[in-house]
């Protein structure tokens, strides 16, 4: 199994960036497709961007598409996520997953972080 450790979160002004990392036990991190996922006070899990194994194949969720960038560095066991151009409506805790499929569903991944809060003011 994977376990995942979650940082960079922190208190950021709108239009502020920060980079979430997340760090893998496993060295065979690189055979997972990994993801990032946010929830917010009384709101269900929600999407946020995913990378293959590889990294050859990204995902972003609309929201976050073009001011979010999903990496990973699989020498280093650990994926990223820049987050640029930061809104209030980005406040949340942020998780990182790992799974066998690549997907943008909770469902998909077998394996996640305990989070780190982000928290974005207006």
């Amino acid at each position: 199994q994977v376990q995942l450790v979650e940082s960079g979160g922190g208190l950021v002004q709108a239009g502020g960036s920060l980079r979430l990392s997340c760090a893998a036990s496993e060295r065979t991190f690189s055979r997972y497709n990994m993801g990032w996922f946010r929830q917010a006070p009384g709101k269900e899990r929600e999407f946020v961007a995913a990378i293959s194994w590889s990294g050859g194949n990204i995902y972003y969720a609309d929201s976050v598409k073009g001011r979010f960038t999903i990496s990973r560095d699989n020498a280093k066991n650990t994926v990223y996520l820049q987050m640029n151009s930061l809104k209030p409506e980005d406040t949340a805790v942020y998780y990182c997953a790992a799974g066998t499929v690549l997907s943008t569903m909770t469902p998909g991944y077998d394996y996640w972080g305990q989070g780190t809060q982000v928290t974005v003011s207006p």
